[in-house]
């Protein structure tokens, strides 16, 4: 199969634009559409739509799309591995993340990413959705999960640590807690359900966090709608440390049961889908997050 048509159409998939995609490859219109069609003609599928106005992906184009992928990256490893190719990362790397995390720490350094590849460009989907990384073509995401998903493959960017927090005000009204136990007696805020949350403290004794047994008149399905409630005094809510940071630093949010936190189920993970291999811009992206924000060296606590 040709390579070159396939890089083609993943070009013109990405920008819905045949020239383009051409212009970016040093093709005239003409030589796009014609090699556009041989390739169709290869595969026996109409990939794109063409009109007037737009191109789309076809069906079959959204099917294909994964696989050209992959076959430009097994392409771009074989000749790595030998010496050769262009080591540079180029195209577009599709990438998805937590909204209330890519918000605080991985868009204010994304210029700085950008100007070290100039040849790279970024499409991310920012969420606390999570895409499913295959069917939407993603090459990179960031989960707070355990990785049980035996189709994708991973590396753990750093632990995600789970506390109870307030802010003064509410403490001095409703008091604070000494134990556990003493959170029925509270506000707490919960987040997406009413599921009970494990909780262990520094000796290993262990407890629980439940929603349900306490005055949970607040369910958020956002991370960043949960801390800022919980700022404007809505209650006791568990909230990821690396969220916290900042106002923990600042008084704005003190931690509730400090001898306690959510027993770990989760962290944070660099995730791709199990077939792809592993590209120059998967990689050099991936290494500037974990260079950044490994082991949590920017929120420590």
């Amino acid at each position: 199969m040709d390579t070159d048509a396939l890089r083609l159409f993943v070009l013109a998939a990405e920008k819905l634009n045949i020239s383009a995609a051409g212009r970016d490859l040093g093709l005239a219109p003409a030589v796009s559409s014609a090699r556009l069609a041989k390739l169709e003609q290869t595969v026996g599928a109409d990939l794109l739509h063409r009109s007037t106005r737009k191109v789309s992906l076809s069906l079959e184009g959204s099917d294909f799309l994964p696989f050209a992928r992959e076959i430009l990256a097994q392409e771009d490893a074989a000749l790595a591995a030998l010496g050769k190719g262009d080591a540079a990362a180029t195209g577009t790397l599709r990438f998805t993340a937590p909204s209330t995390f890519a918000q605080l720490y991985i868009a204010p350094r994304l210029s700085e990413f950008l100007a070290q590849q100039p040849g790279l460009t970024l499409d991310l989907r920012l969420s606390d959705a999570e895409f499913d990384l295959i069917e939407g073509s993603f090459d990179l995401a960031l989960r707070n999960m355990v990785l049980q998903d035996t189709s994708l493959k991973g590396r753990k960017l750093a632990d995600d640590t789970r506390i109870l927090c307030a802010t003064p005000a509410y403490l001095a009204e409703h008091g604070t807690p000494s134990h556990p136990d003493d959170l029925q007696n509270h506000r707490l805020v919960a987040f997406k359900d009413l599921s009970p949350r494990s909780l262990v403290n520094v000796d290993g004794q262990t407890a629980t966090f439940d929603p349900r047994s306490a005055n949970s008149r607040l369910i958020v399905d956002d991370g960043l709608s949960q801390k800022i409630t919980t700022l404007n005094g809505a209650g006791i809510s568990i909230n990821s440390v690396w969220s916290v940071d900042c106002e923990l630093s600042q008084g704005s949010l003190v931690r509730v049961l400090p001898e306690w936190s959510a027993e770990a189920v989760s962290a944070l993970w660099l995730v791709y889908p199990k077939a792809n291999v592993m590209s120059v811009k998967v990689r050099v992206f991936m290494d500037f997050l974990l260079d950044h924000f490994g082991s949590g060296k920017v929120w420590q606590r």
